[in-house]
């Protein structure tokens, strides 16, 4: 094990090189978002002369106790804006392609140091440079309390992470990347993230293509309901807006906790945290803009999981409306809100799901609403400016289909990440399947690597070409044991949902 010390543009720091790559951990992006700066937009640290040891992951965002592991000796502080960088050891071949990753967590929960980012073998193995951000969470990250008081920020974990990718852009050619080629891509709510950032005016030229896994793209607020969640919050401090400003910051994370679990059992499909349209940063709902072909014209890989909400309903969680009941109260409250919209009826949307038993098809209308067809439809849209290439992923262990889990939300990531098991106590490949498993992490991370190299997902010798994504054909890749690509592969449930937009407002 050998150091490397980069100058970056605010000092030096200190890695590490095993001689397969070289790694720079808990990189400072912006000044600790505390005191004054709590609820304001990120600024820039402070720089230094003395050799900043770049060894240990930063502190990771306040945030309740997580359901994701989030490794040994994880510390959390409200100074958390951190980064990770991996890099292969082998610098030949010149500036290398880069791939910023947004972790994903409901927008409460993760961090980029999570064992599961872990970016030597996605490095290594696919020569890029990987880089994991941290950003604001929770009450702290998604809550806008600038309608009560002007001297807060609206999106401020938007703002974190347009933080990290100035900081990329300007500093990532030391560690071997090329700031021409930036990847930024994430899954869940840091894809959620993705999608609204191509929609955001202040991200032009910061990353020139973008990865979106399983992306809740239409889970995007109004200001009055940001209002309404930040009264939520408040009342469960019994505080000021000023007053909560200066308030302990457990005292917000237990808000955020009441708030986070509260707000989709109230009202089913609806996140209690998400980025919001504030006229500021973001100027209109992320899927609309993406329809009238105002996104950034980077090239776009999305997909989804097939059986998205089995997570949800083996947690036992209730971020997504499984039961008939519920998705019957979200349609009813859906319809109330946005009057204008021709919605299809319960039971138009379940006849797509016909031969299928009750639980399944709650299932299979669960996933489509809250990822598959916000999926579509800014694909649909985006591939009227750039590129766009869909993706699902149907791939499940035996363990997986014996628990009826299936191909679940975030069971893709570890083949993105080629880290598959995670110790002792992982029963993932417990009644076999490593060996598929290995050859589709391959697959994967071939097909993301030559994205961020060239804006082409080419795949492995051997493996079906993957075709742009356009209304003539609609290619898909079916990504599985073996993959495969079909032509508008979502043709029913697109028929049947039409093209207005179902969003969660």
């Amino acid at each position: 094990m050998t150091t490397e010390v980069v100058q970056t543009g605010y000092g030096p720091v200190r890695g590490s090189d095993d001689g397969r790559v070289r790694i720079w951990k808990g990189l400072r992006y912006a000044a600790a978002p505390v005191g004054d700066l709590r609820w304001r937009a990120p600024q820039p640290p402070e720089p230094w002369t003395e050799v900043a040891d770049a060894t240990a992951f930063g502190p990771v965002s306040p945030q309740p106790r997580s359901p994701i592991p989030m490794g040994l000796g994880t510390r959390a502080d409200e100074d958390c804006l951190f980064l990770n960088v991996w890099a292969p050891s082998d610098s030949s071949g010149g500036p290398k392609p880069v791939m910023v990753w947004v972790h994903g967590g409901a927008y409460i929960f993760g961090s980029g140091s999570q064992p599961l980012y872990d970016g030597a073998t996605l490095a290594a193995g696919s020569d890029v440079v990987v880089v994991t951000i941290n950003y604001r969470l929770g009450v702290l990250g998604f809550v806008d309390f600038s309608s009560f008081d002007p001297r807060f920020d609206s999106n401020v974990a938007l703002r974190d992470v347009l933080a990290a990718l100035r900081w990329v852009r300007d500093n990532i050619a030391g560690f071997g990347g090329d700031p021409d080629r930036v990847t930024l891509f994430g899954e869940s709510a840091g894809a959620g993230i993705v999608t609204t950032l191509l929609a955001v005016p202040e991200a032009a030229g910061l990353f020139s293509r973008a990865i979106a896994q399983s992306s809740p793209a239409t889970s995007v607020y109004d200001s009055s309901r940001a209002r309404a969640v930040a009264q939520l919050v408040l009342d469960r401090l019994g505080m000021t807006a000023q007053e909560a400003h200066a308030a302990p910051v457990q005292a917000l994370v237990d808000a955020s906790a009441q708030v986070f679990d509260h707000v989709p059992t109230a009202t089913p499909g609806r996140l209690a945290f998400a980025p919001t349209v504030d006229g500021d940063l973001v100027p209109d709902y992320p899927v609309t803009l993406a329809r009238a072909g105002r996104t950034h014209p980077v090239p776009l890989l999305i997909g989804t999981n097939k059986d998205e909400a089995a997570l949800f309903r083996f947690m036992r969680s209730p971020l997504m409306p499984i039961a008939p009941k519920t998705i019957r109260t979200m349609f009813e409250e859906i319809a109330d809100d946005q009057p204008s919209l021709q919605l299809p009826t319960y039971e138009q949307i379940g006849s797509v799901y016909r031969g299928r038993r009750a639980r399944t098809r709650s299932l299979g209308m669960a996933s489509d609403v809250g990822f598959r067809m916000p999926t579509v439809w800014f694909a649909e849209g985006h591939s009227t400016v750039a590129p766009v290439y869909l993706y699902r992923f149907d791939w499940a262990t035996p363990i997986f289909k014996l628990i009826r889990l299936g191909a679940a939300h975030a069971t893709e990531l570890i083949y993105v990440w080629g880290n598959l098991v995670s110790g002792s106590r992982d029963v993932t490949f417990k009644l076999g399947g490593l060996k598929t498993g290995e050859a589709l992490s391959a697959r994967m991370r071939a097909r993301w690597a030559s994205f961020a190299a060239t804006a082409e997902p080419a795949g492995l010798p051997g493996e079906p070409h993957w075709a742009p994504y356009r209304a003539d054909e609609r290619a898909t890749l079916v990504i599985d044991a073996q993959d495969r690509v079909v032509d508008d592969l979502d043709g029913r449930i697109r028929a049947t949902w039409g093209d207005q937009v179902l969003s969660f407002r």
